[in-house]
């Protein structure tokens, strides 16, 4: 039987947009219980916990997927059942003497963040390393047999487990530290759920660990260029996360605590807003990924060719939709979640940025399911080069401001170059022009919504602006886009179409 993709989509669509609107509440709860300075802390240690992470298990997931399309593919099971044991194998192996070093030589890593308060803090996640990584492979698994639900369903009671012992661990804490431990400790806990439901899940349906010997040299070709991109993404947050706090207290004349406050600010609030439409982008990416494998190495060429305009599509629609709602609302929208101006002016002068981000996240995923990895982690590392750059040496003159501009240069270029090599890889894929048009769309709604917001904002409060002009800057996106054909209501009768 042949599956729906876009009931696939849809469905893990639903899922992750429920459970990101879970964890934002939550983040906003943590805000006002924890604070800035609270919630600078606790983003640090989960930065520095994502290099460690990525690092073991980031490529593992995406690569088990493929191995297991093109296993199914060749009609072979225990291949797949191999790839899904390699994967596991290969975490162990590097997460378990990681955990002990970083554990028993704890003393020696105090270097790895900017504020001392965050080690012991950072400690209680090590367990979690071993744990979410294993998970992490059999997620991969779940992509690669296209069992979406389950994948869906165990994600959300992640983060709903996260969120509950969250709130009861961190109600009525008033010191930012032991704030940030608290909702840590929810973290390990959340993680602690994943591995064990998503192990019997895998078994109870049949998987089985075998000899993993056949696919551990394809498997570590294809996941080390993924994985060292992934890692160098969390270890350059990481550094942002020392560098970024540093230099504003050396040449922007702040304190420690104003510096980790405005570091949480960026990343704990207003970058988590900018970037929702990855939870949009991601849905897409794990469905289409296995479909876009298996045809690729069939040879579909057609195919794959309407996979890829497919997926590019989605992200610019999707992209056309969050930019002009950000980019005239947010200041509202942050004012109203976390009563910060600073926040504010951030998410509207990064709202643009969306377009680039989603567009690179989703042809990283086309490109790296093309056997295209080692081109992608070039890509990005130019244009790490650059946001690193801006960090280092603009800060003194931008202000928080210069982090902004880099990863928004960043993203562009990865975009930019991305889409070059998509245009010479899979030869006739037409996306150009929906692009265009769809920036004249964007920036058309940037202009009315700017236009009806200037009126609303004269008379009501910033929930009123969010009720009142979200809903029509909605509304007139989505009819420009739909009388100039970029948007037809054809996914949505496929969606309830029955597979065949």
């Amino acid at each position: 039987m042949k599956t729906n993709i876009y009931k696939s989509a849809a469905q893990v669509t639903a899922f992750s947009t429920v459970e990101k609107c879970l964890s934002f509440v939550y983040r906003i709860i943590l805000t006002r219980i924890i604070g800035a300075e609270g919630i600078g802390i606790y983003q640090i240690c989960l930065t520095v916990f994502a290099v460690f992470l990525t690092a073991a298990s980031s490529g593992v997931p995406i690569t088990v997927s493929r191995l297991m399309a093109k296993s199914g593919a060749e009609g072979d099971t225990r291949g797949k059942h191999a790839a899904v044991t390699a994967g596991i194998l290969s975490t162990l192996v590097v997460t378990v003497p990681i955990a002990l070093v970083l554990f028993l030589g704890k003393g020696a890593f105090g270097f790895l963040f900017s504020d001392e308060r965050c080690l012991d803090i950072f400690l209680i996640l090590l367990p979690g390393l071993v744990l979410t990584s294993v998970y992490a492979v059999v997620r991969g698994s779940f992509w690669g047999n296209k069992q979406f639900l389950p994948y869906s369903v165990i994600e959300l009671l992640e983060d709903l487990v996260m969120v509950v012992a969250g709130v009861c661990l961190v109600f009525g804490v008033s010191d930012p530290v032991t704030g940030a431990r608290n909702a840590t400790i929810a973290v390990l806990i959340s993680y602690v759920f994943s591995f064990i439901v998503s192990l019997l899940w895998y078994f109870k349906k049949g998987g089985k660990l075998v000899n993993p010997k056949p696919q551990l040299k394809p498997l570590f070709s294809a996941a080390a260029p993924i994985t060292a991109m992934r890692t160098s993404t969390s270890l350059l947050n990481s550094l942002v996360a020392i560098i970024l706090p540093a230099i504003l207290v050396n040449a922007c004349g702040y304190s420690n605590s104003e510096a980790i406050a405005l570091y949480g600010v960026v990343l704990g609030m207003a970058v988590p807003l900018v970037y929702a439409s990855n939870a949009l982008i991601g849905s897409i990416a794990v469905v289409v990924a296995p479909e876009l494998s298996e045809n690729y190495y069939k040879n579909q060429e057609a195919a794959v060719r309407h996979d890829v305009e497919k997926t590019v599509k989605a992200s610019v629609f999707i992209a056309a939709i969050l930019i002009p709602i950000l980019f005239v609302l947010g200041g509202a929208l942050s004012e109203f979640l976390y009563d910060s101006e600073l926040c504010g002016k951030i998410v509207q002068l990064s709202a643009f940025m969306v377009l680039p981000t989603c567009v690179t996240m989703i042809t990283n995923t086309v490109l790296n399911s093309m056997n295209c990895e080692k081109r992608t982690l070039l890509y990005y590392f130019i244009g790490a080069g650059v946001m690193l750059v801006c960090l280092v040496f603009l800060t003194k003159y931008l202000d928080v401001y210069a982090y902004i501009l880099g990863i928004s240069l960043s993203q562009i270029i990865c975009a930019v170059l991305n889409l070059r090599l998509l245009s010479k890889k899979c030869k006739g894929v037409n996306y150009k022009k929906y692009l265009i048009h769809s920036l004249m769309v964007t920036v058309a709604a940037c202009l009315f919504g700017y236009l009806l917001n200037g009126i609303v904002a004269s008379y009501l409060a910033p929930v009123w602006q969010l009720l009142i002009c979200a809903p029509l800057i909605f509304g007139f996106t989505i009819g420009a886009l739909y009388c100039l054909e970029l948007f037809t209501t054809r996914p949505f009768k496929k969606l309830f179409a029955r597979s065949k």
